[in-house]
């Protein structure tokens, strides 16, 4: 007996250590209900009776593998039925100390959360997370193999949460119409819960995910004998109603200065089967999105700008793949615009910065065996220019044609995490414009313990049009990827007709550029830091045709946390002298001056109520001793849960730099300048409850250029005093002015009402004001452009009206 004794005891001790073994992959037992819980937060269903917990999570910071304590455990607890996926959790804590601001939907605050990550097909590559925070407010999320986090995806499903005297509870209900999975008869899901204590900084996964291991959906626990379960029919619809009034004080005779215009579309989400989902949108409205951060660019590159556009950005993670797509181009800013029928004598009346996007499909998904598919298209409405002659006759010009942009993508996983793909994007346009075509083939490949790597990229650009031409673009890289010292190296190709700029973003080709890199991290807390990152970068680059040399440059710097939750970085940027062929937009040398930089980065502890940070930076160049710093500063002030405040001020001078400034007949003229640049944004919320709120963000910018000398680029690089007639007009005083104010009502799951209003005003002139007052009042004086807007989008799901109809 006294055997069996020691035995039983022997066993359990076993069985306790392999369950805190961080390197023991953790497993759950599917249990199926005939009887689906209440989601109120509140878990005192029959149902929740002798199904499995799921306890005893590790932390992933702030050390690293350590068991979660018992006052703080997280339990939870999976059932599923015919219909849908439910959750229970409970997380144990001091109910006076759980951070639960209320914030709007797909954000988390300061607050605690807790989340759920399914990997239907168990392929440890793709997966979808809900979360819920102690305020009630969802966050979805889908994951891909890299580990890369695409928020932007979203999904309708129920939670509820309560704060009681243990801490705080949740429960979540998620519809199969939510998920993507298998048709089989058993199945096994990949499955993670994580926790985050946000006063403490403390977050912690089920299955442990350790920070010096690539990727976190391959490191995932198992949800076991899913049994019996369908792939319901997914069809959604999103019919919407807008309305706009729009105020301008033009002035003009003939044109009114204030306009009225109504909308009406519909998206629609269809399962094509199993693993497959069109999503559409028909005459789509993007007005309620946050306006662009316009900037005074003085490079000769575009400024990329954050997409906000929901459709562009949600479940696109398959047309992101070999960097080909920047959806900024679909309607918002089209590569192609001719004025050259526009002739010098006539002056625009009336242009348009975008152009109208009829509808845009996508049709995505992932096999059983792992081959991902994409398809895209989107058309574009012509766009029409207003003119008028010295006589005052007015016309219409097209200055861009009806479009046509397209996406196909292949995407195969491989084991280890690898995977190949082929995508194509290809443009088409009516008339006379010419068309382009780029294709890329792509790999990704890791060794069977996902420390080594190696990826790369072959690409091919074909622009057809009165002319045709044909580019290549190659890259490489390969190195270590996990544990606590890590290096890659990596070489990007491009000859000089490659052109990937008509459905990407796109600076310059005709280069060969080399990047090594070399990182340690040190995830295990000491006395004083809880986590130390650092890196020495080396960049090399030279033309392809001519085989000139660009430029090199040593970057190195540390980042580390403290035991406050304050972090710090220090960057350190070296760069001798080099050639740059575009600054002057004629392709003349330009001789770089040797650079120097380095920047202070300082990071509160943002649980804190009242917290402030920001970031010190100084750059110098040796030509006509060129310096430029900048001072950031921000501050955020959450008064209760409800209402919280941003500010952010941004001030970047500059003396002495040296640049383009026009181009007089085959020659570049240079100038030295002084230039002022300060950006300050204020930002508020209010909260109503977890489904409604408002915010309002003012921007104004101010950027300046006073120019104090004149120069002549000569064929050898260099600046020689200009001589030739008096330039004037050439100084630049560019303000903008932004008020985006925006409330949100989530009336029923998946629908919502949106009230925004949005004023804009932007002057550029030809002279400069010294002082950011008088810049301030300036531009709150000029005209303004007003517009009140109302979008009503409702959530309409085909099974819901079935059930109803019957």
């Amino acid at each position: 007996m006294k055997h069996y004794i020691f035995l039983f005891f022997l066993l359990s001790y076993t069985l306790v250590c392999q369950a805190q073994d961080p390197s023991v992959q953790k497993k759950l037992q599917a249990v199926r209900t005939t009887e689906s819980p209440k989601i109120d937060g509140i878990l005192d269903d029959h149902c929740w009776i002798d199904v499995p917990i799921a306890t005893d999570f590790f932390e992933i910071r702030p050390v690293p593998g350590r068991v979660e304590g018992k006052e703080k455990r997280t339990e939870m607890k999976v059932l599923y039925d015919d219909a849908a996926v439910y959750v229970y959790a409970r997380m144990y804590d001091h109910p006076d100390s759980v951070s639960h601001e209320l914030v709007s939907r797909d954000n988390i605050g300061n607050a605690d959360f807790i989340s759920i990550v399914f990997d239907p097909f168990y392929d440890k590559m793709n997966g979808n997370g809900f979360f819920v925070t102690a305020a009630g407010v969802q966050f979805d999320a889908k994951y891909s193999q890299i580990g890369d986090e695409d928020e932007n995806w979203n999904a309708v499903w129920e939670s509820a949460v309560k704060i009681d005297d243990k801490g705080w509870t949740a429960e979540m209900k998620i519809p199969y119409s939510a998920l993507r999975f298998s048709a089989k008869e058993i199945q096994n899901w990949g499955l993670n819960f994580s926790r985050r204590i946000q006063r403490t900084n403390v977050q912690t996964f089920w299955n442990f995910v350790n920070p010096n291991v690539n990727g976190f959906i391959n490191q995932e626990g198992l949800w076991m004998g899913v049994k019996d379960i369908k792939p319901p029919l997914r069809l959604s619809f999103s019919p919407y109603l807008s309305a706009y009034v729009n105020h301008y004080p033009a002035n003009i005779p003939g044109i009114k200065n204030t306009t009225a215009r109504f909308n009406g579309g519909m998206d629609v989400k269809y399962g094509i089967n199993n693993s497959f989902t069109l999503d559409m949108t028909l005459v789509p409205d993007f007005g309620q999105v946050q306006s662009d951060n316009r900037i005074l660019n003085l490079t000769p590159f575009e400024v990329k700008f954050n997409e906000n556009r929901q459709f562009f950005t949600e479940g696109t993670e398959l047309f992101n793949k070999g960097d080909l797509f920047y959806s900024k181009r679909i309607g918002s800013i089209p590569k192609y615009y001719n004025r050259s029928d526009i002739s010098s004598t006539e002056t625009i009346i009336k242009d348009q910065s975008e152009a109208k996007v009829l509808n845009a499909t996508k049709v995505s998904g992932r096999t059983a065996k792992g081959l991902g598919i994409g398809i895209f298209n989107a058309i574009t409405k012509a766009m029409q220019t207003e003119v008028e002659d010295q006589q005052g006759s007015i016309r219409e010009t097209e200055t861009q044609p009806l479009t046509n942009y397209n996406i196909l993508v292949f995407d195969q996983s491989l084991k280890n995490n690898s995977s190949a793909t082929f995508i194509n994007t290809n443009v088409l346009r009516q008339g006379s414009a010419y068309d382009a075509n780029v294709s890329a083939l792509l790999f990704n490949l890791n060794d069977k313990k996902n420390v080594y790597f190696f990826n790369g990229a072959g690409k091919m650009s074909y622009l057809k049009g009165a002319t045709s031409r044909t580019g290549f673009n190659y890259e490489f890289k390969g190195g270590k990827q996990s544990g606590n010292f890590r290096w890659s190296y990596n070489q990007v190709y491009a000859d000089d007709k490659f052109d990937k700029s008509d459905m990407g973003f796109f600076t310059n080709n005709n280069f060969l550029d080399q990047l090594v890199r070399f990182g340690y991290n040190n995830y295990k807390p000491t006395s004083w830091y809880n986590q130390l990152e650092s890196w020495l970068n080396f960049e090399y680059s030279r033309r392809v045709n001519p085989g000139d040399y660009q430029r090199f440059g040593v970057v190195t710097g540390a980042w580390v946390q403290f035991k406050s939750i304050w972090s710090v970085e220090v960057d350190l940027d070296y760069g001798p002298e080099g050639n740059d062929f575009y600054e002057a937009r004629n392709g003349q040398l330009y001789r770089t001056p040797a650079r120097f930089g380095a920047s202070v980065y300082v990071n509160p502890n943002n649980a804190k109520a009242y917290n402030f940070g920001g970031n010190v930076k100084y750059f110098k160049k040796e030509l006509f001793n060129g310096r430029e710093y900048n001072f950031y500063f921000f501050q955020n002030l959450r008064l209760n849960d409800r209402i919280a405040f941003g500010l952010d001020l941004n001030f970047n001078p500059s003396y002495d730099y040296v640049s383009w400034i026009k181009a007089q007949g085959d020659q570049a003229i240079f100038s030295r300048y002084n230039r002022n640049t300060v950006e300050n944004s204020f930002d508020a919320k209010y909260s109503f409850s977890n489904k409604m709120g408002v915010s309002v963000v003012l921007r104004h910018y101010w950027s300046d250029r006073r120019n104090k000398e004149f120069y002549l680029l000569t064929n050898q690089g260099t600046l020689a005093a200009y001589q030739g007639a008096p330039l004037t007009a050439m100084d630049r005083n560019y303000n903008v002015f932004n008020v985006d104010l925006i409330y949100v009502w989530q009336f029923a799951p998946g629908s919502e009402l949106t009230l925004s209003y949005k004023q804009a005003a932007e002057t550029n002139d030809d002279f400069y004001t010294k002082r950011y007052n008088r810049n301030l009042e300036d531009i709150l004086s000029a005209p303004q452009n007003k517009s009140l807007s109302v979008k009503v989008l409702y959530y309409i799901d085909y099974l819901n009206l079935r059930k109803k109809g019957k």
